[in-house]
């Protein structure tokens, strides 16, 4: 694949804690220079960010992040308000401990209720894939189906490992066909992205792809 066509499936990525408006915004106008699927950054700056960009990206942001035990009145709340600054797409983290506990009826309701809250935006279910058996990953895959969201992802890039080749291709063998795969967390190349695409990623989390191609062409951008 072309990089031109890798990066329009890239949600360019800065969720660090010490971000400034500075450094979002240098995110914003690399996703827009470089024609990413998205920016994704922290719901503080949704609002600013939108403003910034005038409609010309695509707005995504986090929600529970990045460990997913906030209550589902909290993350629909966080929704509902990411939703009314300006963010177009929602990258929720589950309840982890939930899942170990096999609550599932819980978790397809939350995933349920914040999908309604989006009011028609993307949403992505992040199911930190590194801390679960591959029965947990195979169930989620099911519970994601059947909650009507629109992409399952592997990782919040925060936890002890991200997205694997192995667990896009399990994941894409057990999803429904209304479901998307996202991966994130360590995608370091365009080889691996063009590996994972292949494994069955339909979006990429990152900021390294966009970051190859600053210091590889600064000058056309391509």
């Amino acid at each position: 694949m072309e990089k031109k066509e890798i990066l329009k499936i890239v949600d360019h990525t800065l969720l660090n804690q010490n971000a400034t408006w500075d450094d979002i915004r240098q995110i914003l106008d690399d996703a827009m220079r470089y024609e990413t699927a998205s920016a994704c950054i922290p719901a503080a700056y949704v609002k600013q960010a939108a403003k910034y960009t005038e409609g010309k990206l695509p707005i995504c942001t986090v929600i529970g992040f990045p460990n997913g035990y906030h209550t589902t009145a909290v993350k629909v709340y966080e929704t509902k308000d990411a939703v009314t600054n300006g963010a177009d797409e929602i990258d929720m983290v589950i309840n982890i401990g939930h899942l170990k506990d096999k609550k599932y009826q819980e978790i397809e309701e939350e995933i349920r209720q914040i999908h309604e809250a989006c009011g028609g935006k993307i949403l992505k279910v992040i199911i930190e894939t590194c801390l679960l058996t591959e029965e947990e990953k195979i169930k989620m895959c099911e519970i994601v189906t059947n909650a009507g969201a629109e992409y399952i992802k592997t990782s919040t890039g925060f936890s002890t490992a991200g997205a694997t080749f192995e667990d896009v291709a399990l994941m894409k063998a057990h999803i429904g066909n209304n479901v998307k795969v996202k991966a994130a967390g360590g995608i370091s190349s365009f080889e691996d992205a063009e590996e994972f695409i292949r494994r069955g990623a339909d979006r990429l989390g990152t900021s390294r792809l966009v970051k190859i191609m600053k210091n590889t062409d600064p000058g056309s951008g391509y």
